[in-house]
């Protein structure tokens, strides 16, 4: 039989005043890893979704802590299941998120939230945060590892001129759920935050100054995230990245929310994330 894993919840104060940032922490009862690895969803996402669960409790069957986290403006209410706080929702921006996958990367490398004060870090970021994944991990020494799945490019190009234009006259542009068919409010402070900050958040460039071993998953039939944006981000990428093409694989592998279980191609991105974070944090 597989070892017990143990899950603790823990809220993290955000710095800007608003809601907290509310994760969980999973580990084999009984085990003190000395590496851990932060999970980070992506938009419209939050870490009781999909294979987020599975692929957690993966990593700790592996023998790390296994930190997955939800972003305090993704919509989600206290429930971490529901999209109850669209209001949030609409205060989304890309710096926030970067600033608060460092703000987990503090509390794991200090110890507070892993059974002890971590040796090596692993980084995982999937769509939209797979992009803010690597904007963090170029900022971040202490990431030893990094691997994204279907992760963007680029910030800029995801939107039309009509988008900008509406932001810039200060409304809000809504986008839908698939799942749940919510119109969701991406409000004016998300543009604002990209053209005050178009540097740092570069994900290219960012990319090419990533210095940790970096595995970059994508399928190549993603109609969400074209499988064009790996291949540019591996053209960009370090001599220690690698490419991996899923064939058949879709923006989640084949998995969907509610959870029904690990299609072929899902388990081919996760066995191979395991390999990597096994390799490169041990």
């Amino acid at each position: 039989m597989p070892d017990a894993l143990t899950l603790t919840k823990f809220e993290i104060r955000s710095s800007d005043g608003g809601p907290p940032i509310r994760g969980d922490v999973r580990v084999r009862a009984g085990h003190r890893p000395t590496a851990a690895v932060v999970i980070c969803h992506g938009f419209k996402g939050f870490r009781a979704a999909n294979f987020f669960p599975s692929l957690a409790r993966a990593v700790a069957a592996h023998g790390f802590a296994a930190v997955s986290f939800d972003f305090t403006r993704n919509g989600v209410g206290s429930d971490g299941v529901d999209f109850s706080a669209l209001h949030l929702f609409a205060e989304q921006t890309h710096s926030r998120n970067v600033d608060e996958i460092r703000q987990v990367l503090d509390a794991v490398c200090s110890g507070i939230l892993v059974p002890r004060k971590p040796r090596r870090i692993g980084l995982f970021g999937h769509s939209r945060g797979g992009g803010e994944a690597i904007l963090a991990a170029a900022e971040d020494s202490r990431v030893d590892a990094l691997v994204t799945w279907a992760a963007i490019a680029d910030v800029a190009s995801r939107w039309s001129e009509e988008h900008v234009a509406t932001w810039r006259s200060g409304g809000a542009v809504h986008v839908e759920n698939t799942r749940t068919k919510q119109m969701m409010p991406v409000g004016p402070d998300y543009w604002r935050d990209y053209e005050a900050n178009r540097e740092r958040l570069d994900i290219g460039a960012a990319a090419a100054r990533l210095s940790a071993p970096w595995l970059i998953v994508h399928g190549d039939a993603d109609a969400t995230v074209p499988v064009d944006e790996g291949r540019a981000l591996f053209d960009v990428a370090g001599e220690d990245a690698e490419l991996l093409m899923i064939e058949g694989g879709d923006h989640t592998f084949g998995s969907r929310h509610p959870y029904p279980g690990a299609t072929p191609e899902l388990r081919t991105a996760a066995d191979a994330t395991l390999e990597w974070f096994g390799t490169h944090l041990t």
